[in-house]
């Protein structure tokens, strides 16, 4: 006879059989028959954070780490609301993840209680697939769907909404993982188009996104920008990047504006291979959306969702590039910073002390601009970064990586007014014991936007606007805040202090924290 179950543990099991074996969570009344059958199947690791915005962003991070996607958890459309920041950044990064999101029961929605809200609505902005499942027999088959859309290239956000009754009432049992199509392969007229652009004897651009940035992918491009004369470069900001010895050197186009332009100056061919048309994170006035000259004539070779390493293979075949020597980097990190602590000492120190195999997730925002130069002759090591500029995902990923990988020394680099977004995630940390150093750098101010206020042009800036700007009076302690969740630390106000405490951090086991003041 076969064993009836709720949909909850239909849904459960689906999730478990179709490879999601981690939910992160923040559960409520309506997720409980879910939380009960956690304890009926094996296989889940169910891992609690104490903010919704900790949950999206540790399922970002452990699927951008794990290559496959996480599932969260989430109370009603309020929850949901305070996940959603993370997720529109889950969503600019294509991380597959499951977002499974409670609702009131079927019934129960009419009457308008305190919790009901339209969390389709809610949810559509910021994921790439959405269902309600309807009742209890179609869960299991709806989280099927789920996990096979969160894994439809380039990787999704795939929010599934289940109202109570569907979790409670009698189940289908489980369902099989749908198939999931393989990245198609690209044209033979972009690959032509492309090396005939690159060859064109016009300045030219191979930029860089997505799987392009593992080493096999800057390898090809490599040997292209060898044969061709060819530039090549990846975009801003990107999820995952390869680093460090034995990986190749690249660039990033740069965040603000006129170093942008001017670094894409006389460039008359940009060919992407996975990358978006380089455009300014903000509008400024007087000053271009579009940061390539405007003659400059753009090639697709590949988009995101396309297989781009196999795109790279074929046009550095046409282009006869397979055999170019190129030269990967070699382990020689900087010598580490020493007097003051200031973006200038602290970017060598971060190219020393990044251990072998690292993981680093970089929301240093303003002082850590200059920290990637600095770290490419480091030990080899993963760079994670905010694909969607809402701040508050440097703990939260971080927190997911630790999870994905639990042999890799994680370092954290973070601003501090970043970091009191989701600073919840040191309670996670400690709790599941993750091997996660982070480096909160206190310069007590929204430092990036003192710069931002001089670039959109504002006039006049007077006391009131300053102290919006301003995280003094009182100072924050990160120290006894991190210990007030569980994570020993300390405070740093030279670098040969910095040193040691981050080499410190960095070999032992469980989570630390390094406040480092910036005057």
């Amino acid at each position: 006879m076969t064993e009836t179950m709720n949909g909850a543990e239909s849904l459960v099991r689906t999730l478990v059989d179709g490879g999601v074996n981690v939910s992160f969570t923040n559960p409520g009344t309506s997720e409980m028959h879910f939380v009960a059958a956690l304890d009926r199947v094996e296989g889940m690791r169910c891992i609690l954070t104490l903010f919704e915005g900790v949950a999206t962003g540790a399922a970002d991070g452990y699927a951008r780490m794990a290559e496959k996607p996480a599932s969260t958890l989430l109370h009603l459309g309020p929850g949901l609301a305070n996940g959603l920041a993370n997720l529109h950044n889950a969503k600019k990064a294509s991380t597959p993840m499951v977002n499974i999101v409670g609702d009131h029961a079927t019934y129960h929605r009419d009457y308008d209680a305190p919790l009901t809200s339209d969390i389709e609505t809610a949810a559509k902005p910021f994921s790439g697939w959405v269902r309600t499942s309807p009742n209890a027999k179609r869960v299991a088959e709806d989280g099927a769907a789920a996990v096979a859309a969160a894994q439809n290239a380039p990787g999704q956000v795939a929010t599934l909404i289940l109202p109570g009754d569907t979790a409670w009432d009698e189940g289908s049992g489980p369902a099989k993982i749908p198939e999931i199509p393989t990245r198609k392969r690209v044209s033979e007229e972009a690959v032509r188009a492309s090396a005939k652009a690159l060859t064109s004897g016009e300045p030219a651009l191979l930029l860089l996104a997505g799987a392009a940035l593992k080493v096999h992918g800057l390898e090809l491009a490599a040997r292209i920008a060898a044969k061709t004369g060819c530039r090549f470069m990846a975009q801003t900001f990107n999820a995952r990047m390869d680093r460090g010895a034995g990986s190749i050197a690249i660039e990033r186009i740069p965040y603000p504006v006129d170093q942008a332009v001017e670094t894409l100056k006389g460039l008359k061919h940009i060919v992407l291979a996975g990358s978006r048309v380089p455009v300014g994170f903000f509008a400024y006035p007087n000053k271009p959306s579009l940061l390539s000259p405007k003659d400059t004539e753009f090639t697709k070779l590949a988009e995101l969702e396309e297989d781009i390493v196999h795109a790279l293979e074929w046009l550095a075949d046409e282009l006869g590039a397979t055999k170019t020597p190129i030269t990967n980097n070699q382990y020689a990190p900087p010598k580490a910073g020493t007097g003051k602590i200031g973006a200038a000492t602290l970017a060598p120190s971060i190219g020393a002390l990044i251990p072998e195999n690292a993981i680093v997730v970089d929301e240093g925002v303003s002082t850590g601009r200059g920290f990637f130069p600095m770290t490419q002759s480091a030990h080899p090591h993963v760079w994670l970064q905010n694909m969607g500029g809402s701040i508050g995902i440097g703990m939260p990923l971080a927190t997911g990586a630790a999870v994905a990988c639990p042999d890799r020394p994680v370092l954290n680099l973070e601003g501090d007014g970043s970091a009191m977004y989701t600073i919840q995630a040191l309670w996670t940390q400690a709790r599941e014991q993750l091997n996660v150093t982070t480096v909160i750098f206190a310069n007590r101010k929204y430092a990036i936007l003192l710069g931002e206020l001089v670039n959109v042009g504002a006039q006049n800036v007077g006391r009131k606007a300053l102290d919006m700007l301003d995280l003094s009076r009182p100072d924050l302690n990160f120290v006894d805040l991190a210990r007030g969740m569980g994570v020993p630390g300390e405070r740093v106000t030279d670098m040969e202090s910095f040193n040691k405490a981050v080499a410190h951090g960095l070999s032992t086991p469980g989570p630390y924290l390094i406040e480092a003041m910036i005057d």
